[in-house]
């Protein structure tokens, strides 16, 4: 049985304790690596509660029981194992567990800015497998909800800030429309950008929080796995049923490794939060001299900055910016740092920095890319744990040679480090 502390406890408290206690054979503080892909019976059917890795594993129920507190579920071990927390093999992986819930042919509103592996399994895997009647639609405004959504719709997805242009989307207006429109509905958001510390979905009536825990959760680009956390019973009971009968389970090491990643979770985002503030306001500094446009929620330039400050309890550290010139300019600044590396993937303790028209969204098909703003201008950064200083240093000098591969017509300059 999970330890429960009586009394609420600050996020700070929690990412060390929540859903946690000590190993009761051996008093271990940290859960242990459990392995084993099989439990002993006494008699038939009659086990601990553990009786095959897939469906029970004590490794990764610590992980979930503590996402499922992180992300607010209030859940009890009797309505379900792991309070409405589970993990999975991927991002991808949870987000196919949530569409097994839904039956073929259904209709399915998604926002239309998400990362683009999300793009990629609506559009090219389940609206053929499953036969899901997909409508992106820009759900910055909650208007355009009403209008793309009917009394047949099943899903809506939701992505705030979406990746990679940073929209944002009103939860609790999304939410409330949806369900007044149809009560049966369900309301997903991928929360990996912000993780539990910046912001929490379900408190702002959405049905179930995803997360790639390979982001923000595990911290530290070691591990790959994928979160869901819902506070329902009734659908913990089917995301269980779902989780076990396909089984993209995340195994022990990998649990253990988020879970260690979770521990310095708080401090981290308090980093990550301070610094992407501090990047993002030094390049819209250099607007008009390397730099055409910032997007950051933090800034006051961002359209929802009223929204994200209602919102969002830290900005984060991914920015978005669109650099002057073209792709020759672009290339030549993704080439030339040294601290923020040019690399998929986002929310470590080190720098990222990322084209996204031509790495991660490069599934979303040109057209709708076109639509979005995904230019060959556009650079997304995910800012690490380094010092601030050392990171805005790292992109003067990538600038200026971005701002000399303009002037000499070439992307193939090397900066001094």
């Amino acid at each position: 049985m999970a330890h429960e502390h009586a009394q609420p406890l600050h996020p700070d408290t929690m990412v060390i304790h929540a859903g946690q206690r000590p190993e009761p054979v051996t008093g271990a503080v940290m859960p242990p690596i459990f392995t084993s892909s099989t439990y002993a019976q006494r008699s038939p059917g009659e086990h601990t509660g553990f009786e095959y890795s897939r469906s029970h594993n004590p490794t990764r129920y610590a992980l979930e029981r503590m996402m499922a507190r992180l992300e607010g579920s209030t859940l009890t071990e009797a309505q379900d194992v792991t309070f409405g927390g589970f993990a999975f093999a991927s991002g991808l992986a949870a987000m196919d567990c949530v569409l097994e819930l839904l039956s073929a042919g259904d209709e399915v509103v998604c926002m239309d800015d998400v990362y683009g592996g999300t793009n990629r399994q609506f559009q090219k895997v389940k609206a053929r497998s499953q036969g899901l009647k997909v409508k992106f639609v820009d759900l910055t405004d909650p208007a355009n909800l009403s209008k793309a959504m009917t009394s047949k719709t099943s899903l809506v997805w939701l992505e705030t800030p979406t990746n990679p242009t940073l929209k944002l989307v009103d939860l609790a207006a999304i939410s409330a429309m949806a369900k007044k429109i149809s009560p049966s509905v369900l309301v997903v958001c991928d929360n990996t950008f912000c993780s539990p510390m910046n912001q929490q979905p379900l408190a702002l009536g959405c049905d179930i929080a995803m997360h790639s825990a390979t982001k923000y959760l595990g911290g530290h680009s070691d591990v790959v796995g994928g979160m869901l956390v819902t506070g329902n019973a009734d659908l913990a009971a089917k995301l269980r049923f779902h989780q076990n009968a396909v089984g993209a389970v995340m195994g022990p090491f990998d649990a253990y490794l988020v879970l260690r990643g979770i521990k310095t979770l708080a401090i981290r985002m308090q980093r990550h939060n301070a610094s992407g503030v501090k990047v993002a306001q030094w390049l819209e500094s250099k607007r008009g001299q390397g730099v055409e446009r910032v997007i950051y929620p933090g800034l006051s330039s961002h359209p929802q900055h009223s929204l994200a400050k209602r919102q969002m309890k830290g900005m984060g550290g991914m920015i978005t910016f669109f650099i002057e010139g073209g792709l020759d300019q672009a290339r030549a600044f993704l080439e030339n740092t040294r601290l923020f590396t040019l690399a998929e993937s986002l929310g470590g303790v080190e720098s990222l920095i990322e084209h996204p028209a031509i790495m991660t969204h490069a599934s979303v098909p040109p057209a709708m890319r076109q639509e979005l703003g995904i230019s060959d201008t556009l650079i997304r950064l995910s800012v690490g744990i380094e010092d601030s200083g050392d990171l805005i240093a790292d992109l003067e000098r990538a600038l200026a040679a971005a701002t000399h591969a303009g002037s000499t017509g070439t992307g193939r300059v090397r900066a001094t480090v």
